[in-house]
């Protein structure tokens, strides 16, 4: 990645070429082997990070005016910290590539006019920093040194800038390794996918093999993309729609049963999106002999009086506790004798909400979001418009 950032931006070649330590972490640029004062004006070796933001796969530009310091905080020739940085405690996730770069401080130092480019910035921030070093101790950052950046693993095929900006790499990381069954593609189970896709997991199998038809494009995310796509299953339709972001993705157009233990291999969470009880009772079964952690989720709206009246569910079966909350009966496992009267009222923003339940329930239990109060059953009344937590003696 190095290597086409410093071919398509002229800035960041400027500083390969005149011998900046420069390397790619993290969606950051990071110029190492700075040198410094430390107190009582002793040498001492640190690095600057600043974040690049992706016009398109290649083309960067600054966030802002401000850069991240690995190393204590710089002094000047009488002893003193250097005054005008700005400096604040700072912390960002970068790589173990070494010598490791740990962030210690945030500097905020902007001339009048603004830094031009990424070579205007860095030498400006260069000569406040490495100044009274350079001048004392006859040293150099211009050291044509290189260092590897950090692998590119990421599962996307556009770079996630969003986790860098929000400094979250850190969080994020807790999902490298999951592998994620979505079964049913459904109106809920469209917006799970959707969600999902832009989640960090290392796999997303998908299921579904009913086709796509056009009440299903007026409940789920994005767009028709053309005619042709009311000819497929819902399996081929979202392969299409997503393939171009991430890798990782594999959709089969088929339904989940008992005899699926085989397709299921390697998942290590699963979300449950479908609207026959008999047949979830069957996928809840299976997820549990093979103890795969699951959310089922599940809406109930009718028009009885008028408007519409009902609510969703999102019910969490851990891999510790999901045959004591199958037990408990949250979630219909039967289908309705009157089913052939039934609308089937689904509409777009609850099957969102539904979906959005379902993945923050999941993303709390991998620590992205804070769990201080664990619960298994959510649901949300349209009437009330409340959210009610349910817990169950397990």
């Amino acid at each position: 990645m190095l290597q086409t950032l410093v071919s398509r931006n002229d800035d960041i070649r400027r500083l390969a070429e005149r011998g900046y330590a420069i390397s790619f972490d993290n969606n950051y640029l990071v110029v190492r082997d700075i040198p410094y004062l430390g107190p009582e004006r002793a040498l001492k070796w640190g690095a600057i990070a600043t974040l690049l933001v992706f016009e398109d796969k290649e083309k960067v530009r600054q966030q802002n005016h401000q850069v991240s310091f690995a190393g204590s905080a710089p002094h000047g020739l009488d002893g003193k910290p250097i005054p005008n940085l700005g400096d604040t405690p700072h912390q960002i996730q970068l790589s173990n590539v070494e010598p490791r770069v740990v962030v210690e401080r945030q500097f905020s130092n902007k001339p009048a006019a603004g830094y031009v480019d990424f070579f205007d910035k860095i030498e400006r921030y260069v000569t406040i920093i490495s100044g009274p070093a350079m001048d004392l101790h006859n040293v150099t950052p211009l050291t044509f040194n290189s260092y590897g950046s950090s692998p590119d693993e990421s599962v996307f095929k556009i770079r996630d800038t969003l986790t860098t900006r929000a400094e979250i790499s850190d969080l994020a990381a807790a999902f490298k390794n999951e592998i994620v069954a979505i079964i049913g593609l459904g109106g809920t189970g469209g917006y799970v996918l959707d969600f999902m896709v832009k989640t960090p997991v290392k796999a997303i199998k998908a299921f579904d093999a009913d086709a796509y038809h056009v009440h299903n494009a007026y409940r789920s995310p994005g767009r028709l993309l053309d005619d042709g796509e009311l000819r497929k299953t819902k399996a081929e339709v979202y392969a299409g729609r997503y393939n171009n972001f991430r890798h990782g993705l594999h959709f089969d157009a088929k339904y989940i049963d008992e005899t699926s233990s085989g397709d299921l291999e390697g998942v290590t969470f699963a979300f449950v999106c479908v609207d026959k009880g008999s047949a979830r009772e069957k996928i809840i079964d299976l997820l549990i002999s093979l103890g795969i952690p699951f959310i089922d989720v599940g809406m109930g709206l009718n028009r009885k009086h008028g408007s519409i009246s009902g609510g969703v569910r999102t019910t969490l079966f851990s891999a510790e506790d999901a045959q004591a909350v199958r037990d408990a009966q949250l979630v219909p496992t039967h289908d309705n004798p009157d089913d052939i009267y039934k609308t089937n009222i689904q509409i777009a923003e609850l099957n969102s909400l539904n979906a959005s339940l379902a993945v923050l329930l999941y993303k709390k239990k991998l620590g992205l979001y804070v769990d201080d109060d664990p619960f298994f059953n959510l649901i949300f009344q349209v009437g009330d418009m409340r959210l009610v937590r349910q817990s169950v003696e397990i």
